[in-house]
């Protein structure tokens, strides 16, 4: 039988990070294997579970790049894919489990009969593990308002979809004997677990969207990396740093790689520390190599959401501006920063900056020699305008310093940024004298 794997969230909330990872290495399992990747939700909790969060967790898998072969809105033989809509099936296996004495009703709700013995957890990560259910309680598999509870569901669609492997946190490893205890009672074969080590947080705490230290509580959250402007590429490869490894050291890894190498003997037994350091020198190095296309593609969003450019702004415009400071950008959220100056004529000053400028000695004068030199440049290029200002400075007896400074200051607002030549090309002659004579004029 080919490889089937699953993940089944939750929509009552974000998704978190912990979750995002199992879902990779199912994922990537299934890539693995030549399999399949199944995403159903389960949605049986109606008073926590929504659509909104429905649609956090379709859009988070689509931003990560997790594509499923069966699922919501694409469907599959072993549909539907929402708990919420499969009642019937469940209220079959529990007659089932009725009727061979292996379930019964209990102040309204069902409970299922507990073995009372030993349960051996045969896990492809950890190894065996031994549960004592010698004097367990049994188990409810139905609540009284007849909604039927995790156990039951998860154990019955597993079943149904003909699961394979289930790969899922660690601490969903108590979990497993009542799950194998139901699949026997059942007559079903159960799938094989390999449950996978946890994140916690830098300081060894468990990761949780509730930690009451904003600090800690962020990085819980899918949505974080989305907002932050961190590039999905760079965030699945590091997510399959949190447990797995290639053997070798390398941190940066092709996907194609990755699902080439990913295999259940790599997961590493011990739980993995977050560190957002680390994540974001990964995220730096994708962004300095992504093409020219994709970085436009997933930073135009985020200049659109800080009103610098809308639909109506020439997309070669924006390309340019792109391209020179993408070696400079570490997020996609830090792009506004960088760039704004491109897109609004009305300059916000760097406090510092602008004070240095105006008390340098000559400044005025070095300025007005500039814009004397630009303006009569035919050609208006990166390489003519930094002759124009060397051939300043040469004349002058000065260095080109003297006239960096003061002229990107003038231009931008800001004493740092892209390649001050290349800066000045891309904003057009135009704009930028007319920026030199503004600032000239504060003096």
């Amino acid at each position: 039988m080919s490889t089937r794997v699953r993940f089944a969230p939750s929509p009552t909330g974000m998704l978190h990070i912990g979750g995002a990872r199992s879902a990779l290495f199912n994922w990537l399992y299934a890539k693995h294997t030549g399999g399949k990747f199944i995403l159903r939700i389960e949605d049986t909790d109606a008073a926590r579970n929504t659509q909104e969060a429905v649609d956090v967790i379709l859009r988070g898998f689509k931003w990560l790049g997790l594509d499923w072969d069966e699922g919501p809105e694409i469907g599959g033989p072993c549909g539907p894919y929402y708990q919420s809509q499969r009642t019937d099936i469940y209220k079959k296996a529990v007659q089932q489990l009725k009727d061979a004495g292996h379930a019964y009703d209990f102040e309204g709700a069902v409970k299922f009969k507990i073995p009372k013995r030993k349960i051996v957890v045969p896990d492809l990560v950890i190894g065996d593990v031994e549960f004592d259910y010698t004097v367990e309680n049994d188990l409810v598999i139905v609540r009284s308002d007849g909604s039927p509870v995790f156990h039951l569901v998860n154990v019955i669609d597993d079943m149904e979809m003909k699961i394979t492997h289930v790969i899922r946190g660690e601490e969903h490893l108590s979990n497993t004997p009542k799950h194998l205890a139901l699949f026997e009672a059942l007559g079903a074969e159960p799938p094989r677990y390999a449950h996978i080590p946890i994140i916690l947080n830098s300081d060894g705490s468990k990761m949780s969207k509730r930690d009451e230290r904003p600090e800690f509580a962020r990085w819980a959250s899918l949505q974080t990396y989305i907002d932050d402007g961190y590039a999905p590429e760079a965030l699945r490869n590091y997510l399959c740093l949190l447990g797995w490894s290639p053997k070798d050291d390398r941190e940066i890894l092709e996907m194609e790689e990755v699902c080439r190498l990913f295999d259940l003997p790599g997961i590493v037994r011990h739980n993995a520390r977050f560190s957002a350091e680390k994540l974001q020198w990964i995220n730096g190095r994708y962004l300095m190599a992504m093409s020219k296309e994709r970085f436009y593609e997933m930073g135009k969003p985020f200049l659109m959401k800080a009103d610098l450019v809308s639909d109506s702004t020439p997309e070669a415009y924006i390309h340019e501006v792109l391209a020179i400071v993408q070696e400079k950008v570490k997020l996609f959220s830090d792009l506004p920063a960088w760039t704004s100056y491109f897109f609004k004529d009305d300059l916000v000053f760097d406090p510092e900056a602008l004070n240095k400028t105006l008390t340098a000695p000559n400044a005025k004068s070095r300025l007005e020699e500039l814009t004397a030199k630009y303006e009569a440049l035919p050609v208006w290029t990166a390489e003519s305008l930094e002759a124009g200002l060397k051939e300043a400075a040469s004349e002058n007896g000065l260095k080109t310093k003297d006239y960096v400074h003061p002229c990107r200051v003038s231009v931008s607002g800001k004493s740092v940024g892209p390649s001050l030549y290349h800066m000045l090309q891309v904003l057009g002659k135009d704009r930028v004298l007319t920026r030199l004579k503004a600032f000239i004029s504060r003096f």
